[in-house]
């Protein structure tokens, strides 16, 4: 086999592979001079010149020429008189090259270095897959469902590389079939032995953004913000949105008419409860928006300990923390506060909002109970200032309500 046969043999795994011609050459010179090292114990006497224009190679051996009957080494000298037979101004101690085809290596070195080549070529291909997909943790990745294992279910992409899905990064309501399609997001990867293990996961809260991204269009232009995503996979989600232009409703563009666009991601995570959030950069409020629709008396937050209480009637209580804890729980970490919750009545001397409908127009007072004021005094406490930050009301109209419920204690 000459050189450029050698070369030919890996022409399939070259155009399977994309491997360029230069990067096959690269390969192919590192490869004859490992084979070099393995039959002489160095490469140091020999010249390894590949050229991928005329995609051959040659192998030059560099012999010392010694005087004669001193040779020790036929591979790497040659004795005065022989040298002179090819040329008569060669000197003791001067360089004789020679080149040496591949065949005169032999058989068994020409296996060799077939076995070479196929180990390194399959090296440089799982470093590009290293590469290539490193920079894709994060990422969404389609594959089919390929072979399903107690432990994992292993994925398939177009391009046949692997994916791992481990047990624990499933959605304990996914059940898979071989040959189906699913979605996952490129989780981590790293080498096992030689070769590159792609670790993908369904429950990870960036799968999740991943997701909102392909159904909302304004959250992955950037017209929508997402502050910030928690889940515990396949029950329940909070997602906290905001928007650079007031004019902009980024729960409702998230949510969509009739919930059309949040469904086509529930439906993918296996009918996962989402709640959407309007952030908020008031504790308070943002603390009584990720709890949901509940009534709340009062919250303390404690900034130094990042420790939010928030009071609320007894029958709203079980509300507040969830099904197996699961709201409370989301709500702390949304929002980034250790949340704990009490039970409080209204004072003796205090009055529900609901109480001055006569007075007050139903939408200023439910304005107030959307952001945890339920009683006069809740309102009367805090100062216009703060009322302004909480509650989307004008000035006047905050200034007029809080006239009327004054009105009532000095009665």
């Amino acid at each position: 086999m000459d050189s450029l046969a050698l070369i030919e043999a890996f022409g399939d795994f070259k155009d399977e592979k994309s491997i360029s011609k230069i990067d096959l050459m690269a390969i192919i010179e590192e490869s004859l001079k490992t084979l070099l090292r393995k039959r002489f114990d160095s490469d140091d006497h020999f010249d390894v010149i590949v050229n991928p224009d005329k995609g051959d190679f040659q192998i030059f051996l560099n012999k010392t020429i010694v005087e004669d009957e001193m040779s020790e080494d036929d591979d790497l000298e040659i004795e005065i008189s022989e040298a002179k037979k090819i040329d008569d101004s060669f000197e003791v101690g001067e360089e004789y090259t020679v080149e040496i085809p591949i065949e005169k290596l032999g058989r068994r070195s020409i296996l060799t270095l077939k076995q070479i080549l196929a180990t390194k070529l399959q090296e440089h291909n799982n470093a590009l897959l290293y590469e290539r997909f490193r920079d894709r943790i994060g990422e969404i990745v389609m594959g089919e469902v390929h072979h399903i294992r107690k432990q994992h279910v292993i994925i398939l992409d177009d391009d046949d590389n692997e994916f791992i899905l481990p047990k624990e990064n499933q959605i304990p309501s996914d059940f898979f079939k071989k040959g189906e399609n699913i979605r996952t997001i490129v989780e981590s990867v790293d080498f096992k032995g030689s070769k590159p293990q792609i670790i993908v996961s369904r429950t990870a809260p960036k799968f999740l953004e991943k997701l909102l991204e392909l159904e909302i269009p304004e959250i992955l232009d950037g017209t929508i913000i997402l502050k910030k995503v928690v889940r515990i996979p396949g029950e329940k989600a909070k997602i906290a949105v905001d928007a650079y232009d007031d004019r902009i409703d980024p729960v409702g563009a998230c949510v969509g008419v009739k919930g059309s666009r949040i469904h086509g991601v529930v439906r993918e995570l296996k009918n996962e409860n989402i709640d959407v959030i309007q952030w908020s950069k008031n504790p308070e409020v943002f603390i009584k928006r990720a709890l949901g629709n509940i009534v709340v008396n009062k919250i303390e937050v404690k900034e130094d300990s990042n420790y939010a209480m928030v009071y609320t009637p007894v029958d709203e209580i079980s509300k507040v923390i969830g099904k197996g804890g699961q709201n409370i729980r989301l709500a702390s970490w949304l929002t980034g506060y250790e949340i704990d919750v009490y039970r409080e009545t209204v004072e003796e001397d205090d009055v529900e909002l609901k109480e001055f409908e006569d007075d007050i127009e139903k939408w200023i007072i439910d304005m107030f109970v959307k952001a945890g004021l339920t009683t006069a005094k809740s309102v009367l406490d805090k100062d216009t200032s703060v009322l302004l930050k909480i509650v989307d009301l004008e000035e006047e109209t905050i200034e007029e309500t809080k006239r009327i419920l004054k009105e009532e204690f000095e009665d």
